[in-house]
């Protein structure tokens, strides 16, 4: 499938898809003519790689667990470490934006007319 229909495939945008294989989390094979070609399993890679960007992890650490969470047989503990490792550092920017909101609404609260 061409990157127009992996786009349409899977709601993202042709750059998307190429900033994707620029991070090594996406191949694709190129035509004589040079454009790009994706297997129908594209899709779901795309999909996943989606869902873990919107999850907060960043294209690297993306392209560091991507193989263990894509095959079973190299998943270690590695993988749910790093995952939590990550869920943590989530959590830490939560509270402290919880931190901040609570500062803010007191300036709020202060200075209110």
């Amino acid at each position: 499938m061409r990157i127009g229909d992996l786009a349409t495939a899977t709601g993202t945008s042709a750059r998307s898809l190429r900033y994707y294989e620029e991070q090594g989390l996406l191949a694709s094979e190129r035509s004589a003519g040079g454009q790009r070609h994706y297997p129908e399993s594209a899709v779901e890679r795309v999909t996943l790689i989606q869902s873990l960007l919107a999850a907060g992890l960043s294209s690297s650490t993306i392209r560091d667990v991507l193989p263990c969470i894509t095959e079973e047989a190299i998943r270690t503990p590695w993988l749910a470490e790093r995952l939590r490792s990550e869920l943590s550092r989530v959590e830490d920017q939560i509270n402290s934006l919880h931190r901040t909101r609570t500062i803010l609404a007191g300036l709020v609260e202060h200075y209110a007319a």
